[in-house]
């Protein structure tokens, strides 16, 4: 899953199992409209499906239900011993038959053929509503520059500081990567571990080794940087510091 800042949206890379090559290629089609999917595979069975889910890892499975249901179901079954994070299943079908057994599955959403626009536009918007920052740990931050894409482990991001109308992103080895986008476009979008503590920075929260009151300002781990926070943001500087205490040994002097 990462979210791409051009779009100012989550992109959601999918895979597509299905025996027919017409129908596969006639829902790639209709994707095409929706900037938010990204195909990362198309298969035509749940065996070679499993392996690209595997391979892939992709956000979405897009599943044909036809005479090999069942072996799609086991599929699913099967895909739970080996992944952290289920991707969302989407089932398609031409009937209703296989939607109870899709249910007890845990599929996401069930789509009646013909496929249509407003189902897919459905679908997206129930996507774009849930809370992936609980569901997503490894969240990975798309930086978009025309045909250019970067792709971002945000585990590996220091701080964001804003430039003018541009922001800096600085990573644990001293890389820095400039998005043209303001510091605003990603306060919302980071994972929770990212706060805001100055009109100029987001931080990284699991690199804070120091919170100084005194001087405003907090220290980052393995680091001489010691970045400033504002009495603005100050709400987010003591709600992070009752997060801490509570996991830590603190002594008074």
């Amino acid at each position: 899953m990462v979210f791409c800042h051009e779009t100012n949206i989550m992109e959601y890379g999918y895979t597509i199992i299905n025996s027919d090559a017409k129908s596969s290629h006639e829902l790639r089609t209709q994707l095409v409209s929706f900037k938010e999917f990204r195909c990362t595979g198309v298969t035509n069975n749940c065996k070679e499906g499993l392996n690209t889910i595997l391979k892939q890892m992709p956000d979405v499975v897009f599943i044909f239900l036809k005479e090999n249901a069942n072996d799609c179901f086991n599929m699913v079954k099967e895909l739970h011993q080996f992944v952290k994070f289920m991707p969302i299943i989407i089932g398609i079908s031409s009937n209703q038959n296989y939607a109870y057994e899709a249910i007890k599955n845990g599929f996401f959403d069930y789509w009646l053929l013909p496929l249509n626009e407003f189902d897919i536009r459905k679908t997206s918007l129930k996507l774009q509503k849930l809370n992936l920052k609980e569901q997503f740990s490894n969240t990975t931050l798309c930086l978009k520059s025309y045909k250019d894409y970067r792709y971002i482990d945000t585990n590996e991001i220091l701080y964001l500081k804003a430039d003018n109308n541009t922001t800096d992103v600085i990573l644990k080895d001293n890389t820095i990567i400039t998005a043209f986008k303001t510091l605003k476009t990603f306060e919302a979008r980071l994972p929770t571990n990212f706060i805001r503590t100055h009109q100029s920075y987001i931080l990284n929260t699991d690199y804070i080794s120091r919170i100084n009151y005194g001087k405003s300002i907090c220290a980052l781990k393995n680091s001489e940087i010691q970045l400033p926070f504002s009495k603005s943001y100050k709400q987010n500087i003591d709600d992070l510091k009752k997060i801490l205490t509570k996991t830590t040994i603190t002594t008074l002097n």
